[in-house]
């Protein structure tokens, strides 16, 4: 895809038949009070894709937004694409269905279009926080087996995973009955996933970015966007060095799910369809050293749960 202009590509199919935004609203670490604008502001500029998550803790109020969204007419649900994530104390399979029935809840939806397990980490029900005393073994066969229950049942139109590995990804590709849809990890100029994206290109599933700008202002340590190289081509397309993160994303065959509360940056990191990278500044991109931002140290201890390591966590992608 990267030497396609590839203007008019503002979807990429999933292997379930359904399309997915190529560029959606993120909403982790947007703050109560906050993003129910930033999601009324993204849909009016044009996203139909906003990503959402139990743990971000924020769903009610973006169902609020999406209420007053669908009863103005600004958009149907049905030209509405969102995505929302099972947290890791609901991997008890008699836990699945009742985590997705409260995020339906609270964000005013009969289903949503994607469902996701959040890590591939599993902690003891009702329990809050990462931390090493509420660890718990995993379970992955059986909570993918109650996420396949909620694709049945149409209640999630997709299902998919997060922040899983190559390995990972085939283990579970290993018994699954419905393959998942997507798998949504940190993905970005600086982190770029050859090995995951080689995977997904080859089993039909679709690679989604988080963290596309790599996250400022968060827990993620990093400035991609002062990576050198992105502002010699940015300079050089009269385009911004978020503007080109984003669209190498695109061009690189995954959507991208920048965060922003702010209005005129939320138009920036739209505009992205009436130009492309060339194919002699994209592969420039090979050229930028590789390093992963979100490392997740917290899922590591030594004496309890499934990783001892960050090595063991991400399969030696780190």
């Amino acid at each position: 895809m990267s030497n396609d202009k590839d203007s008019e590509n503002l979807h990429f199919d999933l292997n379930t038949g359904a399309k997915i935004p190529s560029v959606g609203l993120g909403t982790w670490h947007a703050e109560p009070g906050v993003v129910g604008q930033a999601v009324i502001a993204a849909v009016k500029n044009g996203y139909r894709h906003i990503d959402c998550a139990s743990v971000y803790g924020n769903e009610k109020e973006i169902g609020v937004a999406l209420k007053e969204l669908f009863s103005t007419g600004v958009v149907h649900r049905s030209e509405i694409f969102i995505t929302s994530k099972l947290w890791c104390s609901d991997h008890a399979p008699e836990d699945v269905s009742t985590a997705l029935s409260k995020s339906l809840e609270d964000l005013q939806l009969d289903y949503i279009d994607l469902y996701l397990i959040h890590w591939p980490i599993c902690t003891k029900p009702g329990s809050k926080g990462l931390t090493p005393e509420v660890m718990a073994p995993l379970c992955l066969p059986e909570t993918w087996n109650a996420m396949e229950g909620l694709y049945a049942s149409g209640q999630a139109r997709a299902i998919g995973v997060s922040n899983f590995s190559t390995k990972k990804l085939q283990n579970l590709l290993s018994y699954a009955k419905v393959p998942p849809a997507v798998d949504q990890v940190e993905c970005h100029p600086v982190w770029q996933q050859h090995s995951l994206h080689n995977l997904c290109k080859s089993t039909g599933i679709h690679l989604s970015a988080y963290s596309p700008l790599g996250s400022p202002g968060t827990c993620v340590k990093g400035e991609i966007l002062k990576e050198p190289l992105l502002g010699e081509i940015a300079e050089k397309l009269q385009k911004s060095p978020v503007q080109v993160a984003l669209r190498w994303g695109i061009q690189s065959g995954h959507s991208v799910l920048p965060k922003s509360v702010n209005e005129s940056r939320i138009k920036e990191n739209q505009c992205l369809f009436d130009w492309c990278i060339p194919p002699e500044l994209f592969s420039k991109f090979s050229e930028i050293h590789q390093q992963r931002l979100l490392r997740a140290d917290f899922a590591i201890h030594e004496s309890c749960g499934p990783y001892k390591s960050l090595d063991e966590l991400w399969d030696g992608e780190i």
